[in-house]
């Protein structure tokens, strides 16, 4: 492989004692590239040792130069670069060189950091007496962010050489940046959530990767036919068998008869328990495509590619699939966890501004439910990458569904605003979507939570400048309150003929209540209702 194909920078991270620096120091030897201690760089901004910065300065500070060394290499070329331990713990910048590098977390046994830097005092974080303990405190709490890096190389027991050559190798097959969320589930298995520009195209390496080599159906909106025929095409290169069930578009089709159709699709293109079912498309698709390969063969393989953005940041993760009868939303449903999720920011350039928008209705409610400064960037100047917002909104969900995989507490939380939203599209005949019924819903939701007294007077108004400002619907004309309130009736979130309505107490806040009162409903929707 030629220089021009490998990444731009090659970035070595992980826990002290990894030998970061060292492996780092061959493979740019062997590389002909620049080699870069973060570390040291840190030490030439502030003009005195880490010792003395931690000493004299604090963490803090030693952690605001690390990110502006960061953000320097990260606008530079041909490097490796060995960061310190902590340095990609942090989010941002973490996303920074998953963005932009080849990014690699090395690794190594308790026992074998504990011999390598135990004794090694002028490191401040290992200050105490006992030295192997707080090695172990140290990398369970950093063990999510590592978590995170999508290559990792075990050093215990093997030489510079050779781990100078699994990171060559990892360089030589890379097929560009991506974050990785990885998600846990409830067989104690899990999937990954990739996210990069151009993923779309490796999607057959992708499946070759986690050995999902059978036929793959690819269950997609009839609008994404270009994109259908582009991954099929890609897979048929790759020498994988590939169908495209093309779906009608539109909540309005989301139920049991086009389901029938996806399995006579699936029966007439011989698809047996060795296939994969692909979801391209929306969160309809998705649901759609989730239920048919959970119930087929009583379970296929299941792969969610999503195209919007709503998708992307709240459909795609957490295995719940499912369609609509005429009296209510995914009334019938399964639990089916997916064995892969890619996320491509570049299909989103082809999406209509209205379902981008509908998509920041579910950044907004993950902002509001667990990630302040997520909201609080929303209310300023945004976030500096499309890749990052998808990933703080979708980390939220993430901790959420792993915590309570099957909604028996706390993932109940994710329906902030959709016992409202759900009534406002039944109502309107699915003429509003579900972005902006979400929307809607939410706004209804903190006024609700006010007129309860369970959140701060103020807390509407600054929810509903932040749905605004994102172009955001704030208020629903033509519809009556009754009508509303009568399409809840139907809503599968009650509980003993109750009502439940997350409702939101704080930014990073909310709370499940059932003991809202019909008054209290109309008083929150009369704020709503024009």
């Amino acid at each position: 492989m030629s220089e021009q194909q490998f990444p731009r920078n090659i970035v070595l991270t992980g826990f002290m004692g990894t030998g970061k620096t060292v492996a780092g120091r061959e493979v740019a030897q062997r590389l002909g590239r620049a080699f870069v201690d973060m570390d040291d760089r840190v030490v030439e901004r502030a003009g005195m040792d880490i010792a003395s910065i931690f000493a004299s300065r604090g963490e803090p500070y030693f952690r605001q130069l690390e990110r502006e060394v960061l953000h320097d290499l990260a606008r530079q070329h041909d490097l490796v670069i060995a960061t310190g331990g902590g340095a990609l713990v942090d989010t941002a910048n973490r996303e920074l060189m998953l963005r932009t590098s080849l990014a690699i977390c090395l690794s190594a046994s308790v026992e074998a950091i504990t011999e390598r830097v135990g004794g090694d005092r002028s490191r401040p974080l290992l200050a105490g007496e006992d030295a192997r303990q707080r090695i172990r405190e140290l990398m369970e709490s950093r063990a999510a962010a590592y978590a995170e890096i999508p290559h990792t190389v075990d050093t215990t027991g093997r030489s510079v050489t050779e781990v100078a050559d699994a990171i060559i190798d990892l360089a030589a097959r890379w097929r560009g940046g991506a974050l990785r969320l990885p998600v846990a589930t409830p067989d104690g298995g899990g999937y990954d959530v990739l996210i990069g520009r151009g993923l779309l195209a490796e999607l057959p390496a992708l499946l070759a990767d986690r050995r999902l080599g059978g036929t793959v159906a690819i269950v997609s909106d009839e609008h994404l036919a270009s994109w259908a025929k582009s991954v099929q095409r890609a897979l048929a290169e790759a020498g994988q068998g590939a169908v495209v069930i093309s779906l009608p578009s539109g909540e309005a089709h989301k139920n049991l008869d086009t389901v029938a159709g996806i399995y006579t699709a699936l029966v007439a293109a011989g698809m047996d328990r060795q296939g994969v079912v692909l979801a391209l498309g929306g969160g309809v698709t998705g649901d759609m495509a989730g239920f048919a390969a959970a119930t087929y063969l009583r379970g296929v393989a299941f792969v969610q590619a999503p195209t919007s953005l709503l998708a992307m940041v709240d459909a795609s993760v957490g295995g719940k699939v499912g369609v609509d009868l005429p009296q209510g939303k995914n009334l019938v449903g399964a639990f089916k966890q997916p064995r892969l999720v890619v996320i491509d920011p570049e299909v989103l350039a082809s999406l209509p501004a209205v379902e981008f928008r509908s998509g920041l209705a579910e950044v907004v409610k993950h902002g509001i439910i667990g990630d302040p400064q997520l909201f609080a960037e929303l209310e300023g100047s945004g976030l500096e990458a499309l890749e990052s917002l998808l990933a703080r909104a979708l980390r939220v969900k993430v901790a959420i569904v792993q915590r309570d995989p099957y909604e028996r507490g706390e993932r109940a939380f994710l329906n902030l605003g959709h016992t409202f939203a759900h009534a406002f599209e039944q109502v309107s005949g699915y003429a509003v979507p579900h972005g902006q019924a979400v929307a809607l819903g939410t706004v209804a939701a903190a006024h609700l939570a006010a007129l309860r007294g369970d959140c701060a007077p103020e807390l509407p108004a600054r929810i509903t400048a932040v749905i605004a400002r994102l172009g955001l619907p704030v208020s629903l004309s033509g519809q009556e309150a009754g009508a509303v309130l009568d399409a809840m009736s139907t809503d599968k979130k009650r509980q003993a003929g109750r009502l439940r309505f997350v409702l939101p107490h704080a930014i990073g806040r909310v709370a499940l209540h059932d003991d809202v009162s019909t008054e209290q409903v109309l008083a929150a929707l009369a704020h709503m209702l024009v």
